[in-house]
């Protein structure tokens, strides 16, 4: 005899609200134990600049030193890399009754020597020159 054949199929059905009470409670377990941490920060405050002092442009000696370890003084070649014959240069093309020292740019080749760029540094240095700044160009 079947004694099933009366009964109808049970339907399934997932019952969701347990798996809703755990998620909850991982949830809280999750905020509870999480450390809040501070990352520690250098405060600085930045200097502010007025317009009229970004209109003033200082005086410039363009200095290049080719990747041959040539050195040329506003495109005026010197014909030596001894640091006093670079500083007698450098003295020479600061332009006469300048009220603030000319900024010195080296213009260096990406294939010069280190050394070329320090005799020129100690050259400024002896020609008291005591603001000096690099040129470069965008990354490719």
């Amino acid at each position: 005899m079947d004694f099933r054949r009366g009964r109808g199929k049970e339907e399934l059905e997932i019952n969701l609200i347990p798996l809703i009470d755990v998620l909850l409670v991982i949830i809280i377990f999750l905020m509870l134990t999480t450390t809040y941490s501070r990352f520690s920060g250098l405060e600085i405050n930045l200097p502010t600049a007025d317009s009229q002092a970004s209109q003033e442009k200082s005086e410039e000696i363009d200095v290049a030193v080719t990747a041959r370890g040539e050195i040329t003084i506003n495109k005026t070649p010197v014909g030596s890399t001894d640091v006093a014959v670079i500083a007698e240069a450098l003295k020479r093309a600061v332009p006469s009754g300048a009220a603030k020292p000319p900024v010195l740019v080296i213009n260096a080749d990406a294939q010069a020597t280190h050394q070329r760029v320090i005799d020129v540094m100690q050259a400024a240095q002896r020609a008291g020159l005591p603001y000096v700044s690099f040129a470069t160009q965008v990354g490719r």
